[in-house]
This record gives C-alpha cells, sequence and structure tokens, in this order.
C-alpha cells in the first residue's frame, strides 16, 4: 500500500496531454446533403460563360442532329460559316432576311422588359403590313410622301393593335398572352379576307395584292443590298439608347426588378407600361412594313408566318438587350438561309432548321437556372439537422 502511494506521489499524472479526437469517417455519398440557393448577384463575365457553354452545348446537339439526317460531319462548318458569310450572295441573302428579324427582336425585347408577355407580334407585322398596303391601294398623298406614308401607317396600324391588350392587362388584370395570342388569329384571318376579296390582284387573280410602284417600295442601298437593314440598324440604336441612356430605360429596369416597388418609389408604372407596349407594337407593324416594302413588294397571305417564334427567341436569347438583339438577329437569319442551302443539298427538312432553334432555346434556358441558383453542399451538422 505504502509502495502504491510512493509511486502516485513520484509519477503524478499528467494533465499537459490532449484527449484523443474522434477519428472523422468519409461520410459516405448517398447521406450527403445539399442545398439549393438563389444567387445574390453573378458577375457579368460569369453569365457569359455559362451562356456560352449552353450555347456550344447546343450548336453540338444541333450537329448531332444534322449528322443523323444525313449532312456530311466535315461539311457542317463549311455550310454555317463559310457559305453563310464569306460568300458574298449568301451574306446579303442573310442581310436581308434579317431586316425584319431584327426589328421583331427588338419589339419582343421592349415588351419584355415591362414584363408584358407580348406573344402577338406576328398580328402586329400583318397589320402594319396592312396600314402600308392601304396607303399604296387607295393612293394616299403624293408620289414623292407615299412612302413616309406607308412607314408611318405600319406604325400606327401596329401600335393600335396592341393597345387593346395592354388596356385589357393594365385596366382588367386580363392575361396579356392569352389576348395577345389570340389577336394573331383575327389579324392572320381578317389578311385573309383581303387578300382573297378585295385586294386580290385582278392581273394574275392570285390571292395577294397589286404590286406597289417603284416610289413604294424601299431602295437599294447599292451592291444589292436593301435599305431595310439601315432602318433596322437605325430602330436598333434609338432602342438602345432609350433603354441605356433615357429616364424611360431607368423607369424600365426599375419595373423589370419588382413593380410595386417602383410605384412605391414614384415610379410612373402604368405609364412605362404602356409606353413600352406602344413601342413595342410599333416596331412590329414597321417589321410588317420592312417584309412588304423591302421583301415581297406587296401584301402576301402568309409573309408574317415564322417571325413570331423568332421575335421570341431573339430577344430572350439576347436577354432583352436592343444590341445584342441585333447581332442575335443576324445568327437566326444565317440560321435561316443556312437551312434552305441544306433543303437544297441534302434534303434536310425545314422543320430541323425550327427543331435547332428550339434546342438552342432549352439550352439556354436551362442556363438561366445557373445563373440564378447554387448548389451548395451542406455540413455535418446541418445535414443532421436537417
Amino acid at each position: 500500500m505504502a509502495d502504491a502511494s510512493l509511486a502516485a506521489i513520484a509519477h503524478p499524472a499528467r494533465t499537459d496531454m490532449k484527449t484523443p479526437e474522434p477519428v472523422r469517417t468519409r461520410q459516405p455519398l448517398a447521406s450527403r446533403r445539399y442545398a439549393l440557393e438563389i444567387r445574390q448577384h453573378m458577375a457579368w463575365r460569369w453569365q457569359a460563360l455559362v451562356l456560352a457553354i449552353a450555347l456550344l452545348v447546343g450548336l453540338a446537339i444541333s450537329a448531332a442532329i444534322l449528322v443523323a439526317a444525313g449532312v456530311p460531319a466535315d461539311e457542317l462548318a463549311n455550310e454555317f460559316v463559310m457559305q453563310t458569310f464569306l460568300d458574298g450572295q449568301n451574306f446579303r441573302a442573310v442581310l436581308f432576311q434579317a431586316a425584319p428579324m431584327i426589328l421583331v427582336g427588338l419589339a419582343g425585347a421592349i415588351a419584355f422588359r415591362a414584363r408584358f408577355w407580348n406573344l402577338g407580334l406576328e398580328g402586329q407585322m400583318v397589320w402594319g403590313a396592312i396600314g402600308a398596303t392601304a396607303v399604296s391601294m387607295w393612293q394616299i398623298g403624293p408620289e414623292n410622301l407615299r412612302l413616309p406614308l406607308m412607314f408611318v401607317a405600319a406604325i400606327g396600324c401596329g401600335l393600335l393593335w396592341v393597345l387593346g391588350p395592354a388596356w385589357l392587362k393594365l385596366k382588367l388584370g386580363v392575361n396579356e398572352i392569352i389576348s395577345t395570342l389570340m389577336l394573331n388569329y383575327m389579324a392572320a384571318n381578317f389578311l385573309l379576307h383581303l387578300v382573297y376579296g378585295s385586294w386580290k390582284d385582278p392581273k394574275d387573280n392570285f390571292p395577294y395584292s397589286p404590286q406597289f410602284r417603284a416610289f413604294e417600295r424601299l431602295p437599294e442601298l447599292g451592291a444589292g443590298v436593301g435599305s431595310a437593314i439601315l432602318l433596322a440598324g437605325i430602330v436598333a440604336l434609338l432602342a438602345w439608347w432609350l433603354v441605356g441612356v433615357s429616364r424611360v430605360g431607368l423607369y424600365l429596369r426599375f419595373v423589370d426588378a419588382n413593380p410595386r416597388v417602383a410605384h412605391a418609389n414614384g415610379v410612373p408604372v402604368r405609364r412605362t407600361i404602356y409606353g413600352a407596349v406602344l413601342l413595342s407594337g410599333a416596331m412590329a407593324g414597321l417589321a410588317g412594313f420592312a417584309v412588304a416594302a423591302g421583301q415581297e413588294g406587296r401584301l402576301t397571305q402568309a409573309f408574317y408566318q415564322g417571325y413570331g417564334f423568332s421575335g421570341i427567341l431573339i430577344a430572350f436569347l439576347a436577354r432583352n438587350n436592343p444590341l445584342a438583339a441585333t447581332v442575335v438577329a443576324l445568327l437566326v437569319a444565317a440560321l435561316f438561309v443556312t437551312g434552305r442551302s441544306l433543303q437544297v443539298f441534302y434534303q434536310v427538312p425545314f422543320s430541323m432548321v425550327q427543331l435547332i432553334q428550339a434546342v438552342i432555346v432549352v439550352c439556354v434556358a436551362s442556363s438561366d437556372f445557373f445563373i440564378r441558383h447554387r448548389i451548395r453542399r451542406l455540413g455535418a451538422d446541418s445535414a443532421e439537422a436537417a
């Protein structure tokens, strides 16, 4: 007993030794927990990177579809780049096709910035062309003012056609998606009534209006390039100034972020939305004028088909930016021109081109998820609490 006591005194218990920590085992994959969070902000360069990756994925899927349809893989770059942009005739065709697409893309972008989902772009295009053709048919004004009067009539008709849905939305709360979409059918049927009825060309007896006179058509700039592309470029610059520089653009940013907060801070929300929607209808009507007076030279029964979807696609890909919408419209026009070439040389149906558009839209829409959200791995304590 005494020996034990002496041993305890001679060798006291050490207090400086650390207690061993429990061994951490690696958490199995099935038990890990993740949370989906909303991003407060993502830098523009990262947003551009995400969008670029989404576009590359969409183009890769599109290339696989075309190869499966019978287009040789080594000819894809030649068809989409060399033949489209570096061949003079094809590039003029791209500019020819891009002019109304730029206008209708801007029309969609301006309305979407005000949180007004204008799906009636085709109907507004139809009425713009009808207004311009009416000036020609009834020979309103002197010859040297005939083209400006057609220009003004197209803007006015497109503007008036979207005024009803805007009033229904802001006054009665009617969903603008339904009202603008239904008005497309009304405009299309009225167009058929005209070209199969009193406006039918008496010379050919075909369902289109008489041909416009030379002074009623948009002139060429030279080298086969029509002035419609110049008109579209001027409108794009004005839209960029309106959105990016003017006070109206600041109001639109407030309305787009949160209309209720904007109203509480004194922003004229209703007037801003009215102005943006009417401007959208005017641009769509101007697109109808560009097709009728710049491409067709008369009012035809199906000139508007496909432009509504293209305008929504352009506005969406450009994220409602006017300058970006101009670039995207050129690319979409190049896709249409290339699609016609693929139809001729490889017997690819035009529906395949529309499928490619849809694939790109889905990929870009998916990228928006990663821009607005992030996935965060939860810690062990958080996972156990959850």
